[in-house]
């Protein structure tokens, strides 16, 4: 069963707040513990958030506010203009889980497209959706709009949606016109062109719900009320700025009229208050005196003398035209207190849409995909679960006191930063980094040098070392941090920011070496597309395996995949698939398939496959039909490291979205391992993490 869904509207007024409450109903009925989330929220100076606290108010939510959002549309706004996109989403993300964990069920609520740029918004929506990874339903406003229009829309909002990989569980044609056909939602469904099959439900629109009532707008306006206080939520159908003489003004009185007028009207206040009382005129609403002036003492002993003032009278403090104005971006809202409207909005969304069969989709939907910011988020939460122990050897380097203050913040890891400790926080003051509750350790200083240089004397005299060479090796941090990792007192090391690949495992070949059963250390760079994460090995340290080799990186692998929540499927790639190629390289891939098979037979593996055979299901279809692993392979095993090295680069720079995590060493006894020189901060975070996960998988805990 999906534990979210995210309610998205395509623009302003869509009545969305009808459909959340509606939704929220279903959900409780059979779920006890419910959370309302919205990632983005409107400003509201200091005001709670309209939606949110109808939500908590009205079904008496025990949830903090604090936790019902992510950020106010201006902070958001802020954060895109400055460049830190990814900030935002990991934030949003890390709200979302942490309400995950604690609840049955995460309700998300979409923007309220009140900034303007409504284009911009609904892509804001569709990249947070795409990241929080749940079903959508999505509301449709039908108001001034046809029957084709809608149809169009609805095409064309599943789309989007579907494109970012989505499942659309329904759409929700709201505020239709009483003139549309009863067949509309039997016209969507078959006009839709998607994959989800969403349900398809059409809302009339409801005045009661969509147009304000007195209560709005006294709020919008700030107004005081002078009489009718008990009659506040009289709703309100339009507006007449009274500023004729009475036999014509009349002339314009409906059902449902708000008259603005100064206060100093005396005869239009008389004139609509008799309206009231007559059969013969339409009922108006109420009437807003402008300019902050009060009705002649004269005039209100008159209306105090009657018995139950018939409608509100309110006093605006600004001047007709412009109060008139501010009027028009009034729009009606569903307030806790009105009960009425509450329950017309919940009553009107039992009758148009089956509960039964959205309870029903809701329970089979269940989002596959895995976005960066989703798989990177897990990294961290795996990590944090049971906090290991990681030496950072190149404590000077900024990027790496960067991402030490983010994973501390974070509470991921315990840290070791290797280096002089007057140099390192010194280049921490200087970026404004807090370096409180991390370890600095310089290596000729530790405690542990003289132990070091005696286990790595005993490990490598056999080389011919003496004590000298011993006392050298140690007193550079990379060697003495693999010794950390090795003798136990850290439990995993990250190098390689400002030191070469070689520079970074060497030590570890020396004294860590390969797990029983591997000759080889490896590598795999987890590949976070779109939609998905794959595993792309060796791209980073064998140049050219032999048949054995390549197993054992396949194997190897296979097993960092699961390790990281990735289903291994593998594929060994060739340029041929199946039996389609002859010659030396195709030979030796057959062979590693073979031993893989032999070696590990649990593993799923397929090969020699192309790489279109090996991730597209289409292709797959026609050259490997009885292949479990063609067209869905997850772990691609490729032949030498030319060929990988290129292929990880060429996917990630052609996929703006896709993010290559690694290199991730495998097949050495204890976790070490490699950045990239060129690595981001970011990068940094997500290897520590990496690193720590693997510490966890070797302990097995």
């Amino acid at each position: 069963m999906s534990k979210s869904l995210y309610i998205a509207a395509t623009e302003a007024r869509s009545g969305k707040s009808a459909i959340v409450l509606g939704v929220m109903q279903l959900l409780l009925t059979h779920l006890r513990k419910v959370a309302i989330f919205r990632p983005i929220i409107h400003d509201n100076f200091h005001e709670r958030d309209h939606d949110i606290d109808l939500i908590l108010r009205h079904f008496k939510l025990p949830q903090d506010y604090k936790t019902t959002y992510a950020y106010t549309q201006s902070e958001a706004t802020r954060l895109l203009n400055d460049g830190k996109h990814s900030l935002l989403m990991e934030n949003i993300l890390d709200r979302f889980k942490k309400l995950e964990e604690d609840y049955d069920f995460v309700l998300c609520e979409g923007t309220d497209y009140l900034g303007g740029e409504a284009a911009v918004e609904f892509e804001i929506n569709l990249d947070v959706a795409s990241n929080l990874g749940c079903p959508v339903l999505a509301v449709l406003n039908a108001m001034d709009s046809y029957e084709d229009e809608i149809c169009d829309l609805a095409n064309r909002t599943v789309a989007m949606f579907e494109e970012k990989g989505l499942d659309v569980i329904s759409v929700m044609v709201n505020r239709a016109a009483k003139e549309f056909s009863p067949d509309l939602g039997e016209r969507l469904r078959r006009c839709l062109k998607s994959e989800s099959s969403p349900l398809v439900y059409v809302l009339p629109d409801d005045k009661r719900l969509g147009n304000p009532t007195m209560s709005d707008v006294v709020k919008w306006l700030d107004c005081r009320v002078l009489y009718g206080r008990d009659r506040l939520d009289t709703p309100i159908d339009n507006y007449v700025v009274a500023a004729m003489q009475i036999e014509n003004f009349l002339k314009y009185v409906n059902d449902g009229s708000l008259i603005i007028t100064p206060g100093d009207r005396s005869d239009i206040i008389l004139a609509s208050l008799s309206s009231r009382l007559s059969d013969a005129y339409p009922n108006v609403s109420g009437i807003l005196l402008t300019g902050g002036i009060k009705p002649a003492m004269t005039v209100h002993h008159l209306i105090e003398g009657w018995k139950g003032v018939p409608l509100p009278i309110l006093v605006a403090p600004g001047h007709t035209h412009k109060t008139a104005q501010i009027l028009r971006g009034l729009h009606g809202k569903i307030d806790p207190e009105n009960q009425v409207k509450v329950l017309s909005a919940m009553g009107l969304f039992e009758t148009c849409v089956d509960s039964h069969e959205l309870q029903q989709k809701l329970v089979s939907s269940r989002s596959t995909r895995i976005t960066p910011y989703m798989f990177e988020h897990t990294l961290l939460h795996k990590a944090r679960e049971n906090k290991q122990h990681i030496v950072l050897p190149e404590g000077k380097e900024e990027r790496i006191l960067r991402a030490a203050d983010i994973l501390r913040r974070r509470d991921v890891v315990n840290l070791t930063l290797l280096g002089n400790e007057q140099e390192i926080k010194k280049t921490a003051s200087d970026i404004g980094i807090s370096l409180n509750g991390i370890e600095i350790v310089d290596p000729v200083k530790s405690e542990y040098f003289d132990r070091f240089v005696d286990e790595y004397f005993e490990l490598r005299k056999h080389k011919c070392i003496v004590k000298d060479d011993a006392r050298d090796r140690m007193s550079d941090p990379t060697y003495f941090g693999t010794m950390m990792v090795y003798t136990g007192v850290a439990d995993g090391m990250v190098s390689g920011s400002i030191t070469t690949t070689a520079q970074t495992i060497r030590p570890a070949f020396e004294f860590i070496k390969t797990k029983p059963g591997f000759s080889i250390v490896s590598s795999v760079f987890l590949m976070c597309q779109n939609d998905r994460v794959m595993a792309y090995g060796d791209c980073a340290v064998n140049p050219n395996p032999n048949a054995q080799e390549l197993a054992e990186i396949a194997i190897s692998s296979a097993h960092t995949a699961k390790i990281f929540g990735i289903e291994p499927k593998v594929a060994m790639l060739s340029y041929s698939t199946g039996e389609s190629g002859k010659g030396q390289s195709v030979d030796k891939v057959k062979e590693a398939t073979e031993l893989v098979r032999k070696i590990a037979p649990e593993i799923a593996v397929e090969g020699p496959l192309q790489f279109d055979a090996a991730v597209d299901p289409d292709v797959a279809a026609e050259l490997m039909p009885d292949s479990d692993v063609a067209g869905q392979a997850t772990v691609l095993i490729f032949p030498d490291l030319n060929t990988g090295n290129n292929t990880y680069k060429a996917v990630q720079r052609s996929q703006p979205e896709s993010v290559a995590i690694g290199p991730v060493l495998q097949g050495l006894k204890k976790p070490v391992n490699d950045l990239s020189r060129g690595c981001t901060v970011r990068d940094v975070v997500n290897t520590v993490a990496i690193t720590a996960i693997q510490a966890i998988a070797e302990k097995g805990i």
